[in-house]
């Protein structure tokens, strides 16, 4: 969190021109291809990486679909997790996030930019539609992140909670491809206790998709089983324990 606010101190002198750029552009897409829209996302995030002193390695690009819109379900570690994976993904892409956590100043300005979906977790009916419009978009050729675990635990130290199996059904009516992500050290960048300012280098892993022909025969509760087994194994393999 200090981490967070340091970030956000040592840019302040940016704020009056960036945000308003980041307003405009995500108030007319219509003016501004997603792509253009993506590379202002990713310079923002390069900007509070260099900042931060945040460094992120990817893994596993060669593992994306070349063609067609996907799903990527990582695990959950904090505000820093997407930022991550969009700065290790060339193409555009978007993410689902919490309603109530998407109106905070730079949060607001990056869900419209990437015209990301907004979920309010007590409106059943209203989480079903963000399913069924992320589900039509997929099918479109669109790229989205969601989070199976729906939330994180603050410093929680590269483990993982519950996968949510209702987070795969959008993927299933899409019959998209599912890129299970596993997030390392994420937590350490925003979400932890430490004090600290120094350099921070997290890792990012896409890894083998599952196809439609992969998991169709399949039940969501087992699709989320297998999700969460496979990023567990390559927390293992960096020595962490698996959940």
């Amino acid at each position: 969190m200090i981490k967070f606010l340091y970030v956000i101190f040592m840019n302040l002198f940016r704020a009056p021109y960036m945000i308003p750029k980041m307003r405009y552009q995500g108030k007319h897409p219509e003016k501004y291809s997603e792509q253009k829209r993506y590379n202002l996302v990713r310079h923002v995030i390069t900007l509070a990486k260099r900042t931060g002193r945040i460094h992120t390695r990817a893994y596993g690009e060669e593992n994306l679909p070349k063609e067609g819109g996907y799903v990527m379900y990582p695990n959950h570690q904090g505000k820093y997790d997407v930022l991550g994976i969009m700065i290790s993904h060339r193409e555009p892409c978007t993410f689902v996030m919490d309603e109530n956590k998407s109106h905070t100043i730079l949060v607001r300005e990056f869900v419209d930019l990437c015209q990301a979906k907004r979920m309010d977790k007590n409106d059943v009916r209203q989480a079903l539609t963000v399913i069924n419009e992320v589900a039509h978009e997929v099918k479109e050729g669109r790229k989205y992140i969601l989070f199976p675990e729906g939330g994180y635990e603050f410093n929680n130290k590269n483990t993982m909670g519950a996968f949510k199996p209702g987070s795969f059904k959008c993927a299933v009516k899409a019959k998209a491809p599912i890129v299970p992500v596993a997030l390392i050290d994420s937590y350490k960048v925003f979400n932890n206790l430490s004090l600290s300012f120094g350099k921070v280098t997290t890792q990012v892993h896409f890894l083998k998709p599952l196809y439609y022909e992969d998991y169709k025969g399949l039940k969501t509760v087992e699709i989320a089983k297998l999700v969460k087994e496979r990023i567990g194994e390559v927390l293992t393999q960096y020595g962490f324990s698996r959940p």
